[in-house]
């Protein structure tokens, strides 16, 4: 059984690596091509970026397929003749905590060579050594405190029922949406620094918007994102009576009023089209196939592995293997989230117009330098929005000239 899994991890990787190597070829290419979208300057240094990225994921990858290598190889059963422990859920909250933990430790150069290299060469960074520490510890302390609350409740789960994975799979799935409820009040209370709108008259048109389309939430608000990062964004946070628009500073000074209602009426149309409780459902269903595969395994791969067949060793195979079946997963959600942009796309402009949202969607790509072209086979496994390209020709705008031709 362990032979197979391997295997998949095996294909995962190589795939990953493959479809890398075909995004740098690509993109290399087009970079040579008249520029689309982006202004000139931009085009070229966002295919640059767009690279680096890649040559980046494809060290990470091969840096990860040696840690799995290790991990499999040794690391589960040396760490876990480390950790003798009769108290079934305290071993696992140990357990875990640590192979978290020394993957983190393990897998931090990367995400500090993104973070003060890369973003930073291409004016994305802002974020200062002091506040990379101060954000990794107060992340830290939730994760020790309220990740461990998690794995000593599927813990006892485990060890109470027999068909564990079905009670595993609704206690999972409920702290997930706890989470999303109260995402907002922990960036609020922890990381960011959430202000009501200064600009009262966009305040009121938001209003109105919201009203417009009956979205009930608790304020409008703008966020201190360019302590971080520079790029623009915004989202609706929050879940019920938590529930909030959030507009980071970057994109309220970026763009018009008008432009904004677009980029929120696109937002909108994600609420109105019920695309939050499909996406909720759809994670829901991948949960439960997912438990129902892991709560199934034989004795035989925790036996391969040197493990006890107990909650700590589930938990952790669980993590390892299961991005396995996300990524042969992704074609299916990234096509089915696609088409939710489509229509979004397609609220949004009826809400507003079609001439504010490219407007808009052309300064979000210049600011964030998001090259406008990909390879299929990369667009078709990790694009979760349609091209930029497509999303202008469903609009009615021809990319070359972005000149409106009725459809």
């Amino acid at each position: 059984m362990l032979e197979i899994f391997v295997i998949a991890f095996c294909l995962y990787f190589a795939f990953n690596i493959y479809t890398s190597f075909m995004q740098i070829g690509y993109v290399k290419e087009a970079k040579k091509l008249k520029a689309i979208i982006l202004d000139s300057s931009k085009y070229e240094e966002a295919a640059n970026y767009s690279i680096e990225k890649e040559k980046l994921a494809i060290v990470s990858s091969f840096y990860d397929f040696i840690l799995f290598i290790l991990w499999i190889g040794f690391g589960l059963s040396y760490l876990d003749s480390l950790i003798q422990i009769e108290s079934f859920w305290l071993k696992a909250v140990i357990f875990v905590d640590l192979f978290i933990i020394i993957n983190w430790i393990l897998t931090l150069p990367f995400e500090l060579y993104s973070t003060f290299k890369l973003n930073k060469k291409y004016g994305f960074s802002n974020m200062a050594p002091a506040l990379f520490i101060k954000d990794t510890m107060k992340t830290g302390f939730l994760f020790l405190v309220f990740g461990s609350l998690v794995i000593a409740g599927i813990s006892f789960i485990i060890n109470s029922f027999s068909s564990w994975w079905i009670w595993g799979f609704a206690f999972i799935f409920a702290v997930i949406i706890l989470i999303n409820m109260l995402y907002p009040v922990i960036r609020d209370k922890m990381f960011d620094k959430f202000e009501k709108l200064k600009d009262k008259d966009l305040e009121v048109k938001i209003e109105n918007l919201l009203n417009e389309v009956g979205f009930k939430s608790s304020g409008v608000f703008s966020v201190d994102a360019s302590k971080r990062d520079n790029r623009l964004n915004a989202y609706f946070g929050g879940l019920g009576a938590t529930k909030r628009v959030v507009l980071f500073d970057t994109l309220v000074e970026k763009l018009t009023h008008n432009e904004l209602l677009a980029v929120l009426g696109h937002e909108l149309g994600h609420f109105k089209n019920g695309d939050i409780v499909k996406n909720i459902g759809i994670m829901g269903v991948v949960m439960f196939v997912f438990f129902a595969i892991f709560g199934n395994l034989p004795d035989e791969l925790f036996l391969g592995l040197s493990l006890n067949n107990e909650p700590y060793a589930i938990i952790t195979v669980f993590m390892i293997f299961s991005p396995i079946l996300s990524f042969f997963l992704m074609p299916l959600i990234s096509m089915i989230s696609r088409h939710n942009e489509y229509a979004a796309d397609d609220f949004g402009s009826n809400l507003q117009s079609k001439e504010d949202l490219v407007s808009a969607l052309l300064k979000l790509a210049n600011e964030n330098k998001s090259f406008p072209l990909s390879h299929p086979l990369y667009i078709f496994f990790y694009y979760s929005h349609p091209p930029l390209v497509e999303r202008f020709k469903e609009l009615g705008y021809d990319v070359k000239t972005m000149e409106f031709k009725e459809k």
